[in-house]
């Protein structure tokens, strides 16, 4: 399910926000075929020279919420064939709206670009817990999401199409390498969320997918992008705290169920026959990074 129109021979790939999964994703660009050249944002000024020191054009500027660069330097940035937007929203850390003004800056430079296709980084944070298993269908508009905000800023994005190829992943909880969940809870008493199932997606396989929808052709959807596999929480907690010496968190079994929801990834593997490196988060890599 090829989508031709939005492939190029060389892509100049540009990542706003290259950052715990923006970085990784630049560096294994770099090494395709597909690629010509790939630039990468940054709020940091000694991260700059690390980009540019691996072959990344690095940019240094912040979305405060307008661009705090000169215009000479964003158009650059936004001389692309391919988009990918990979902002952290923290939207418990910043007024709200903040996220949406942000985007909407982003917006208002790509009408004026020469980019052709955009991938927007979302979130499965959007879905409710609907103690079901979710796709993509349950939440399409603000009101339906836990994250209004998030999905009025896929919509933003979604409706640049069809002068733009428009794809938003809602990316799972990122867990892998130095991001190990046992760290978080390690020692802690009387847990009453054990038997929740978790949503998680390596960063490795979320680097893959992306790299690959790039490879075969981006589409005009919305995908979940998450492991196939969800085990609860108490065997993630006890496995990786067992796996690095910390003491295991103990658990309580509430009186009435947590409530939960299991992200649905099949939409995705229908497009792209993506074969996940790690499927089963119980054997996701972890590193310690001191």
């Amino acid at each position: 399910m090829m989508n031709k129109n939005s492939k190029i021979e060389k892509k100049r790939i540009s990542i706003l926000g290259c950052g715990w999964l923006g970085f990784p994703l630049a560096k294994r660009l770099l090494q395709h075929d597909i690629t010509s050249t790939v630039k990468g944002s940054t709020t940091s000024e000694g991260k700059v020279a690390i980009l540019n020191s691996v072959g990344i054009e690095g940019f240094l500027f912040d979305l405060n919420p307008h661009f705090s660069a000169e215009n000479e330097t964003i158009s650059k940035f936004f001389d692309a064939d391919s988009l990918i937007i990979s902002l952290p929203p923290r939207l418990s850390k910043s007024e709200p709206g903040h996220y949406r003004q942000q985007i909407e800056y982003v917006v208002d430079k790509i009408k004026s670009s020469p980019v052709k296709e955009i991938i927007l980084l979302s979130s499965t944070g959007i879905y409710p817990d609907l103690n079901k298993t979710v796709t993509e269908k349950d939440v399409k508009l603000p009101a339906e999401s836990a994250s209004p905000e998030m999905v009025e800023v896929e919509n933003l994005l979604i409706s640049l199409r069809p002068d733009r190829v428009v794809s938003v992943l809602r990316l799972a909880g990122l867990i892998g390498n130095d991001r190990i969940p046992g760290k978080y809870v390690k020692g802690k008493k009387d847990m009453n969320t054990g038997s929740i199932p978790v949503n998680y997606i390596h960063p490795d396989d979320a680097v893959g997918i992306i790299t690959t929808m790039l490879t075969e052709g981006v589409h005009n959807e919305t995908f979940n992008v998450v492991a196939p596999l969800h085990p609860i929480r108490k065997e993630i907690y006890d496995s990786t705290c067992a796996q690095f010496g910390w003491e295991a968190p103990t658990y309580l079994e509430p009186e009435i169920p947590e409530d939960f929801k299991i992200i649905s990834g099949e939409k995705l593997s229908e497009y792209y026959k993506y074969h996940f490196k790690f499927p089963d988060p119980l054997h996701f890599y972890y590193e310690l990074i001191s």
